[in-house]
């Protein structure tokens, strides 16, 4: 079991001013589906929560923030980084998969996590307050496999590394920003499933960094 009570972590690098206003636009995709990321995301900026305005753009624009469905797998620009994309048809956040029959409850969970990125916040599992002991050999054997089939530079950049650069507190296992984490992934047994919600930790926790 990992020490510590719930928290979080954000990487300050690619922190947003409080109170900015990020535009966001759709490269593709179908107009249910626009419309579902868009009520999901807005979770992390509702009133109480972080202090961000997320400002959705019809059609195609040059917007910091730009999401397509047609690469492979899920994946968000952390932070301010999307501005390092500067080609306005290249996305700075992917659903891959993604239609409009994919239940509510999965593109929820897969929304809620990449907007976590996009607000700044980095995995869970990366923080330097983790502390995970993790068997390397079964994680490169297992998620160079299928479904992910990840190369080692991907799976040790998304799993393994521990980002220095951020402001973070104690380990939440119950993060939105976790991965799943078999028992064999870990030398002690530490193990963690699936989660669709945001935690405590995380509601306050962006707040705290975008008040």
């Amino acid at each position: 079991m990992l020490p510590g009570e719930s928290r979080a972590a954000l990487l300050r690098r690619a922190k947003w001013t409080p109170g900015d206003r990020i535009e966001v636009s759709f490269l593709d995709g179908s107009p249910s589906l626009h419309a579902r990321v868009k009520r999901f995301a807005q979770e992390w900026t509702a009133p109480g929560m972080a202090n961000l305005e997320l400002v959705f753009r019809s059609g195609v624009a040059s917007t910091p923030i730009r999401i397509s469905f047609r690469y492979r797998g899920y994946w968000s620009a952390i932070g301010t980084e999307c501005f390092l994309i500067q080609d306005r048809m290249q996305p700075t956040m992917n659903y891959g998969g993604f239609t409009d029959a994919t239940p509510d409850a999965e593109v929820r969970r897969v929304v809620l996590h990449e907007f976590g990125h996009a607000l700044g916040l980095i995995h869970e599992h990366q923080s330097p307050a983790a502390g995970i002991r993790w068997n390397e050999q079964q994680v490169y054997k297992d998620l160079s496999g299928p479904p992910n089939r990840w190369d080692p530079e991907t799976i040790y950049r998304n799993v393994l590394a521990v980002q220095a650069d951020t402001n973070y507190t104690e380990f939440d296992r119950r993060s939105i920003m976790i991965y799943p984490i078999p028992a064999s992934w870990t030398l002690d047994g530490f193990s963690v499933g699936w989660t669709s919600e945001l935690s405590p930790t995380d509601r306050s926790f962006i707040r705290q960094q975008y008040p």
